[in-house]
């Protein structure tokens, strides 16, 4: 939607219409009409064109392209002979940071998307012209690299691949939306900067017993969006108790901790014990292991010390990848603790941080 408003507001300088700081996007097959908000507009090229911005506005944390820059520049250009239709009247130009498939190095865009580019501009466009827009995203090619568009084929930035005029968030958002009223109760009615993030009953049993005074907020399989949205709201110290065979996952920079979604834990595990110079027949025994309790078995039987050692290796992993993923979507200044306990609810491991943040709490 924000780029059919910034094409919108450029065709419309082009016809030295008056600028308005928003447009009306019609949506196709409905009825729905969508207010935009238009940052700018501009004359270029010796007024042969025009350049309008936007700035997208999904209002998701977890959303990168929230807040994304948007520029469409605008030209008309005379063509004698006009196909029945819409067909050849827009061309779509893919300008800097926007996706271009490898194999066929034309612009990435959706259907819905060329649809709703269409119902909105082809009024605009005067009888025997075409409307030529280049699109641009100035971070799109840096914002590109932390996508997974390479795999499918999509290079030198993002795609435009909307197939509706919302935004969601999936997975049972009835559930991370009650997190999210926790979370934000948690932090107004304690008027607090510190959190703790426990996973599961038995983390929160666990949290209560180690009487910690800061607020407990159970974050089940939600931790990513829970994560980012409190250094949205200025947290600067999170504490995140559970159980080891559960966080593991985010040492392996999986943070919606489902087994429907991702389940790569051994994996993972073999990946630090790896890092660890274990011995590589040990390492071989994780593939017989059902559960990562069984793999920690497998090492204390090698060496108490090196199992130790290991499990300190996941604790101080996971505190890593938790800030980079936080990082990834808000720069913010937050640290995070992490201690993970095993199946018999015993605290095994404290990351350095939580030595450092809650030394007063932990002790080994």
């Amino acid at each position: 939607m924000w780029v059919v408003a910034s094409a919108k507001a450029a065709a419309k300088k082009l016809l030295d219409l008056p600028f308005d700081n928003h447009e009306f996007i019609k949506i196709p097959n409905n009825n729905d009409v969508k207010k935009i908000k238009v940052h700018s507009a501009a004359s270029i090229k010796e007024n042969n064109a025009a350049l309008a911005i936007t700035f997208a506005n999904s209002g998701l944390d977890l959303d990168i392209t929230n807040n994304l820059e948007i520029w469409v520049i605008a030209s008309f250009v005379k063509i004698k002979d006009l196909e029945n239709g819409s067909k050849g009247i827009i061309d779509l130009v893919p300008g800097y940071g926007v996706g271009i498939d490898f194999n066929t190095e034309k612009i990435c865009i959706s259907d819905f998307a060329k649809k709703i580019i269409e119902v909105n501009l082809l009024e605009l466009i005067p009888e025997g012209l075409k409307l030529r827009l280049e699109i641009i995203f100035p971070r799109g090619k840096f914002l590109a690299e932390r996508t997974s568009n390479k795999a499918f084929g999509i290079v030198d930035g993002l795609s435009i691949i909307g197939t509706t005029a919302d935004t969601h968030i999936s997975a049972s958002p009835d559930q991370l939306k009650n997190a999210l009223n926790e979370l934000d109760l948690a932090i107004q009615e304690n008027s607090t900067d510190v959190i703790t993030f426990v996973i599961g009953e038995n983390g929160l049993d666990i949290a209560k017993k180690i009487d910690i005074r800061f607020p407990i907020v159970k974050v089940g399989n939600w931790i990513g969006p829970l994560l980012v949205h409190a250094a949205t709201k200025k947290v600067k110290k999170i504490l995140l108790l559970g159980y080891y065979g559960k966080l593991i996952k985010l040492a392996g920079g999986i943070f919606h901790t489902h087994n429907h979604l991702a389940d790569a834990r051994i994996e993972i595990l073999v990946y630090l014990a790896i890092k660890e110079k274990l011995p590589l027949k040990i390492i071989h025994s994780f593939m017989n292991s059902q559960t990562i309790d069984d793999a920690i078995k497998v090492v204390e039987g090698f060496n108490m010390e090196v199992a130790q050692k290991l499990i300190s290796k996941i604790s101080n992993q996971v505190e890593i990848r938790t800030i980079e993923y936080i990082q990834k979507y808000i720069s913010s200044d937050i640290k995070v603790g992490v201690v993970l306990f095993d199946r018999k609810r015993k605290i095994r491991s404290i990351s350095q941080n939580s030595k450092e943040m809650f030394s007063k709490i932990f002790t080994l």
